[in-house]
């Protein structure tokens, strides 16, 4: 069955763009477009699309509050359209707190290096997020009408018969989480590398996060070089912990917390306690720009086994080879889990490779984090 998409925007030539490349794709079909965000709400509840491409200013109701009143309503993966400028970095980021999973450029070739890269691109996050889908439904499913009944389905020689449905047992209060335990190793150094997703889960992470936390902090997040000045502008007033984009010769900190800018790279020098950050060109042979290879890969040259890393929800597989350099020196590697995970390609490829030690929820990282240092 195909995945089904809402198209909501005020442009008609860019609502047909967009419906044009969705339907090209035989995996995918347009069931609907939407001129405004009021539009958008309310074709949401009426044809329950699978995912939502979305603008963010619109007439009668923008998209960030279109994206609030869906996630009340009707909690629908979305994918936000945006200017690459500053206001609209800023935009962008809001629309990611109200509920929306990811975004890209409006401007196709801002996207990608060509018109056919750019389509496939579109079209990969657009089935990517309607996945995403089944979580969302999950998440919001009353949970007496999901414990209401239950399928069994008994084997019988040569055949399997079709479930029966059995009266379900009472719901039972859940059993408190696991309480964790400190590994015992030593850091000097903290690393994060996320994509798609990335910027509310490094939210949730960071802002828990207390003031006097003992090492600096390393983050890679896939982003627009436009956005990441703000997006570290917006962690920075929100963390107790300082946060500031990279810059080349920047020191590295206890309790602060550096950001790769986009379209560079970010690699560390020198030796523990007194470790520089570069900021390096991101070259043309690069995916990634930032990229998490290359960040973790110097880190675990000059920290070896004092490195306590993450490699968050996003597409794709960058951070394995660097987590696997980070491994083979000792260092720990976390991944976040499938089920809160926007897009479970990054951490997949670590867990995959068995590299990874833990794989956590999103909402319980930091708490683990703070045992593993010893501030829990």
């Amino acid at each position: 069955m195909a995945v089904k998409v809402l198209v909501v925007d005020d442009s008609s030539f860019f609502r047909r763009r967009v419906s044009e490349i969705i339907n090209s794709d035989p995996r995918l079909e347009v069931i609907g477009n939407a001129v405004n965000g009021k539009e958008a709400v309310e074709l949401t509840k009426k044809l329950q699309p699978d995912v939502i491409t979305m603008d963010i200013e619109m007439p009668v109701m923008d998209g960030i509050t279109a994206v609030r009143e869906i996630m009340k309503s009707a909690p629908t993966p979305i994918l936000m359209f945006s200017s690459l400028t500053h206001e609209g970095a800023k935009a962008t980021l809001d629309a990611l707190d109200a509920g929306a999973l990811d975004f890209l450029p409006k401007k196709f070739e801002d996207i990608a290096r060509n018109r056919d890269e750019a389509v496939g691109l579109l079209q990969k996050r657009v089935g990517e997020l309607a996945r995403k889908r089944v979580f969302m439904r999950r998440a919001t499913r009353p949970a007496a009408t999901a414990a209401a009944t239950r399928e069994v389905s008994k084997p019988v020689a040569g055949r399997t018969t079709a479930p029966t449905r059995t009266a379900a047992r009472p719901a039972t209060a859940k059993a408190a989480p696991a309480r964790f335990k400190a590994s015992g190793k030593k850091y000097q150094l903290m690393a994060i590398g996320t994509s798609t997703g990335g910027p509310v889960a490094l939210q949730k992470i960071l802002t828990k996060l207390p003031a006097n936390f003992p090492y600096p902090i390393v983050l890679i997040q896939h982003m627009p070089a436009t956005f990441t000045a703000a997006f570290a502008a917006r962690l920075n007033n929100l963390c107790k912990i300082g946060v500031k984009e990279a810059e080349d010769g920047d020191s590295l900190k206890p309790g602060m917390a550096y950001l790769a800018p986009g379209g560079l790279q970010m690699m560390l020098e020198g030796r523990p306690g007194a470790a520089r950050l570069r900021i390096v060109d991101g070259g043309d042979r690069m995916n990634y720009k930032p990229c998490v290879d290359v960040t973790f890969g110097s880190a675990a040259k000059i920290y070896h086994d004092k490195v306590l890393s993450m490699v968050l929800t996003g597409m794709g597989a960058d951070g394995r080879e660097g987590a696997r350099m980070l491994k083979s020196s000792g260092s720990t590697i976390w991944a976040q889990d499938e089920d809160s995970c926007v897009v479970y390609g990054m951490p997949q490829a670590v867990a995959k490779a068995g590299i990874s030690s833990e794989d956590l929820p999103l909402d319980r990282i930091a708490e683990r984090i703070l045992v593993e240092v010893g501030m829990a």
